[in-house]
């Protein structure tokens, strides 16, 4: 017999699907979820739903947005002439905190990993080289991918398939720790790592 009704129980066993979260991590969210005032429930959950109903995938860079083309790319202070390849749209985040980097970025949306079912059509890689054959500004790629084996493999499909077009690639420097993801990274450690890159 369940310790729990069957409402709240659907409840951990939902939230213990989120990435981080174990099951006393789920179980904590949970009656905290239910000790709150409805209104306030009502409240979080109509972020999430608004959330995941009005967001989209910038048809340039295919960050999550609101609007097409997202702020970064619609911006005419970025440096255009630069874009930054990165796994995820966290990423992204994490590169802006920096503030040392001004240019464009491109998502994937993932990495190469045969291990784990994701081909390379499976990732945001067409739209990529589809945007760098149409733009002309473009003169640098930095490919950012997580210092994993999966992200190496990715960062060197991606140099093979840009050098020949005559757009310097770059990759930044391993001042990250091999295994490591950039979501963890303090800002001093990225900040060199970003400065060090090097031409692929």
């Amino acid at each position: 017999m369940s310790r729990y009704s069957p409402s709240v129980a659907k409840l951990i066993s939902e939230l213990g699907k989120l990435p981080g979260v174990g099951h006393k991590s789920a179980q904590r969210l949970a009656f905290h979820i239910l000790a709150m005032p409805e209104e306030e429930v009502k409240t979080l959950a109509d972020a999430l739903m608004t959330a995941r109903t009005s967001t989209k995938l910038c048809a340039i860079c295919q960050n999550f947005t609101d609007q097409d083309p997202c702020p970064i790319c619609s911006d005419p202070k970025r440096d255009h002439s630069t874009i930054c390849v990165v796994e995820n749209p966290r990423d992204v985040a994490t590169m802006e905190r920096m503030r040392d980097y001004n240019g464009l970025y491109h998502v994937l949306h993932g990495v190469y990993s045969p291990l784990n079912n994701v081909g390379l059509d499976e990732i945001k890689i067409r739209e990529l080289i589809t945007r760098l054959q149409t733009s002309t500004e473009t003169k640098e790629v930095i490919i950012a991918t997580n210092q994993t084996a999966e992200g190496e493999a990715t960062a060197m499909y991606l140099a093979r398939l840009i050098k020949p077009a005559g757009i310097k690639v770059t990759r930044i420097a391993s001042g990250l720790p091999m295994g490591s993801d950039l979501e963890y990274a303090d800002d001093v450690t990225l900040s060199k790592a970003m400065q060090a890159r090097h031409e692929f």
